[in-house]
């Protein structure tokens, strides 16, 4: 649904973050460095810390099966002098309770609670996830839609982290991200999301 250089320019996860922050959602901490030691200053200051790939990887391993570099946890000893090589996102770790994944098709917003990832990136357990649809808080839903103006989308699939006191922290948003795996009475409502969308587009006439 989005046009493909709109999904291009929404990738970039720094252009995400300043974006993200500018529409009022909230964002944890982060430094995108390639300098060792304000890298290990950053995770003293706000231990816990995360890593995370500042793209999709084109990583394979020697049979040529795609490689995902996981989303976690590091220490101040673990940020090795290497890190001069690139440059590399950490984060502060949100204390969470639950990760939401928030479908959004147009004006549609489908908020889907994910419980149960006994780790810090919820996509390496799938099988003891569970998952239900909620509402999305007035302020947050603000936000999305003036995220996905900016970025000129009409699609994306946005990363929350919920923490105990209700508020939701702003990950990453990708424009072209993943959905059917959900159960299928959420996917039935995404699915229809999507058809209405493709065949009753803004301005549209008939």
């Amino acid at each position: 649904m989005n046009h493909p250089w709109r999904n291009r320019d929404a990738e970039f996860k720094p252009a995400q973050l300043a974006a993200a922050a500018r529409c009022g959602l909230s964002v944890p901490p982060t430094i995108i460095t390639n300098n060792p030691d304000q890298a290990r200053q950053f995770a003293d200051t706000h231990r816990p810390v995360i890593y995370k790939p500042l793209r999709e990887t084109d990583y394979l391993d020697e049979t040529g099966h795609a490689l995902t570099v996981w989303i976690d946890e590091v220490g101040v000893d673990s940020i090795g002098d290497s890190v001069a090589h690139t440059a590399h996102l950490f984060q502060q770790r949100v204390n969470k309770v639950a990760d939401i994944r928030m479908t959004v098709v147009g004006r549609r917003l489908f908020p889907v609670r994910i419980d149960g990832s006994p780790g810090v990136d919820w996509r390496r357990h799938y099988e003891a996830l569970r998952y239900r649809l909620l509402d999305a808080p007035p302020d947050v839903a603000k936000g999305v839609h003036a995220y996905l103006d900016a970025f000129r989308l009409t699609f994306g699939a946005f990363d929350f982290g919920l923490d105990a006191e209700g508020r939701w922290w702003f990950y990453e948003c990708n424009p072209n991200g993943q959905w059917a795996w959900f159960p299928d009475p959420i996917t039935r409502q995404i699915t229809a999301a999507i058809a209405d969308q493709l065949h009753n587009p803004p301005g549209a006439t008939r």
